[in-house]
């Protein structure tokens, strides 16, 4: 085992904290993090830089006061400093953003919820706009049942819009009709209308018919093209392989079909899902990205000559994984994306994409960095990004050459009073001899050479995604455990991005086995360090990580003391049946049920329950698509009920794959935490909302 050297928050970010714009003071870290703290993050999303790159546009994503969601509003920012303003309130702006050629006017979808009956201002999402001096929102379109996405033409002169238009099955449609209250395997499909609307003469036409669903258009920049992703359906697997890139004609109304099936035939997997619509500024290119369960993300061009549109994929350079954000740089050639490696997203330009060639790629950002959004001014010179680092929450700033930058808006001032855990991303020895990582946090204060630590694993989900080295402090552990005196391993076993393509491509036909292997050598590595106590081992995850929490507790019953598993998989066949995307289930599993039931029964923790013996607590949304209730349901029969291990079953009910409201994420974390302290620490009270505990 190799031993790495823990770093502080303050060693890996010294390079981010020179660069960024110094305080008056520096604010003395404080803070105990508790539950609470969590909901006091402020997200941006939605950028987007003006025409003239003097202005940043955002939406500041914010739990309120009440037991609900986040509410989102609309701001604006100069590119060469000065305060942030905010433009809409009350939760009114919290869609997507577009300014207007002349950089005066921004255009977004918002709702208005005057509770009045009839659209714009019931509630409806529908698009606005503003000047950028602020001022009341104008409503620019009034449909119906709401906007599902819109563009803004080039000139500013016309707003392309889509709108749902619902069709029933023709043979069935009477039976279908009569009893539209009830819920239908297929016969009822949303698809999906685009609409013009003349910005000087308002007048509103039919710009393509409703005949499949779209999902995400792009204008081209001359106007005379929309870039559509469409399937056939609206359920959500039928973006799952069957999805596509059209192209239309505008004038002429023709479509082009960019991706045919015979393109998806040569593919790793045919369960990809397409998205990410990025044109060139010529209007010659379109760019964008297929993306799977299990393998990299692919970049393709597809780049009109003589009247086709042969298509040709982006070579990233390993290990960097596509994280998405399609964007070309100006009036360049040159394709910008987020990459992530090693535990870190940045910015990237691939250079000279045209006729079938490619340059170089090269970072525009780089660092302890997790960029989430970026974009370009006209021109292409000024670079705005979102990012966190493992001292700050997520912020806007510009970006220069070399990758200097300045800080344009400080949306989470609070984060700099809180007593932060000491982050590092780390490495040991896997199954197989395979070097596999992980985010490492370790409490405030604590030093090598101390007493060992009550320690947890947090899974991440996907398989395909990881757990990144920026700033979190969630529902999910990060953040939260290392504040009560845990130490938490995040471990990017194998399966996880940013580790190179052969790295993520390895958990195919070995769920249930090697991630499970990596993961338990990272927890002995930790002991090894003296960082874990042996004693004191817990295991939580959501999603995938709670599937891989159930496959842990079943293989290694005497290793974790404690265990929290969130929307976790115990049958493979019940997921495929049941979940909204089984492609997942199919390229792990490397096939159908019937056709390799030995391998869904490996990877399945059902079979190999009667082993567990670790306290497990057990958390589901009751109207979870992804991973439905009755894996959760199962698994709590079987631990209470044949196995007598100390369990319990929370249950969200009309919550989806994720908490989204207040309540229920404060219900989880301090489950969690009492679960946690009861079995790993030996308390028995039930911890408060402020992280103390009572009788």
């Amino acid at each position: 085992m190799n031993k790495i050297p823990v770093l502080t928050v303050a060693a890996v970010t010294l390079a981010a904290c020179l660069n960024a714009a110094a305080g008056p003071t520096t604010p003395v870290r404080d803070h105990d993090l508790t539950p609470e703290d969590t909901f006091s993050l402020t997200v941006l999303e939605n950028l987007a830089v003006s025409p003239d790159g003097a202005h940043a546009a955002y939406t500041e994503s914010r739990w309120g006061d009440d037991q609900k969601g986040r509410s989102s509003d609309l701001w604006v920012v100069a590119t060469a400093g000065g305060p942030p303003r905010r433009l809409t309130f009350d939760g009114f702006g919290g869609g997507a953003v577009a300014w207007s050629p002349d950089g005066r006017w921004l255009y977004f979808m918002g709702r208005d919820r005057a509770g009045r009956s009839e659209p714009p201002r019931d509630g409806s999402a529908q698009v606005w706009r503003l000047p950028i001096e602020g001022g009341a929102p104008v409503p620019v379109t009034r449909a119906v049942k709401g906007v599902d996405a819109f563009e803004l033409s080039p000139d500013g002169r016309a707003l392309y819009y889509l709108v749902g238009n619902e069709r029933t099955d023709e043979q069935w449609g009477a039976l279908l009709g009569r009893y539209d209250d009830l819920h239908y395997g297929h016969g009822v499909t949303t698809l999906s209308e685009v609409r013009r609307l003349d910005l000087e003469n308002w007048r509103d036409d039919v710009a393509a018919g409703a005949s499949r669903v779209v999902s995400e258009m792009s204008l081209s920049p001359d106007g005379t093209r929309l870039a559509m992703i469409t399937s056939p359906d609206n359920e959500l697997i039928f973006k799952e392989g069957w999805s596509r890139v059209d192209v239309l004609d505008l004038a002429t109304g023709a479509v082009a079909e960019l991706t045919d099936q015979a393109w998806r035939d040569g593919h790793k997997s045919p369960y990809g899902w397409i998205d990410d619509l990025a044109w060139s500024a010529d209007s010659r290119a379109l760019a964008f990205a297929i993306s799977y369960d299990g393998y990299a993300t692919d970049i393709w061009v597809a780049e009109e000559r003589g009247g086709s549109w042969p298509l040709q994929k982006i070579q990233r350079p390993d290990p960097w994984h596509c994280d998405g954000g399609l964007a070309w740089r100006g009036q360049t050639r040159t394709l910008c994306w987020r990459g992530e490696s090693m535990a870190r997203v940045q910015v990237l330009a691939t250079e000279g994409v045209t006729g079938g060639a490619q340059g170089r790629t090269a970072e525009l950002t780089t660092g302890d960095l997790v960029v989430a959004s970026f974009g370009f001014d006209r021109k292409g010179s000024s670079l705005v990004a979102v990012w966190e680092t493992p001292a700050d929450a997520n912020d806007l700033y510009a970006v220069g050459a070399a990758g200097r930058h300045r800080r344009l808006t400080q949306v989470n001032p609070q984060v700099d009073t809180w007593k932060l855990p000491q982050i590092s991303h780390v490495s040991w020895t896997g199954a197989e001899g395979r070097m596999c990582w992980g985010i490492l946090e370790l409490p405030p204060g604590w030093a090598p050479g101390g007493s060992p630590l009550p320690t947890i694993l947090d899974i991440h989900g996907g398989p395909t995604a990881s757990t990144r080295i920026g700033l979190r402090h969630w529902m999910y552990g990060r953040g939260l455990m290392p504040a009560r005196g845990y130490a938490l391993l995040s471990p990017n076993y194998r399966g996880s991005t940013g580790y190179g393509d052969a790295f993520l491509e390895e958990l195919i036909g070995r769920e249930n086995d090697i991630e499970v292997k990596d993961i338990t050598a990272g927890v002995r590595w930790l002991v090894e360090q003296g960082i874990a106590d042996p004693a004191r081992l817990g295991v939580m995850g959501w999603s995938n990580g709670g599937y891989l929490t159930n496959c842990l507790i079943a293989a290694e019953p005497d290793l974790f003391a404690a265990a929290s598993s969130g929307a976790g998989v115990l049958d493979m066949v019940i997921q495929w049946g049941t979940e909204d995307t089984p492609g997942h289930v199919i390229n792990f599993v490397r096939g159908l049920p019937w056709e390799q039931p030995d391998e869904y029964r490996k990877a399945s923790p059902l079979y190999a329950l009667n082993r567990v013996r670790t306290p497990t607590i057990i958390h589901v949304g009751g109207a979870d698509p992804r991973v439905p209730a009755a894996h959760s349901r199962a698994l709590y029969r079987a631990l209470r009920h044949y196995l007598d291990v100390p369990v319990q079953l929370v249950e969200y009910p009309g919550e989806p794959h994720g908490l989204t409201t207040r309540r229920n994420r404060m219900a989880k974390m301090e489950w969690d935490l009492a679960w946690f302290d009861r079995y790993l620490l030996g308390k028995s009270e039930a911890a408060a909302p402020d992280g103390s505990t009572g009788p």
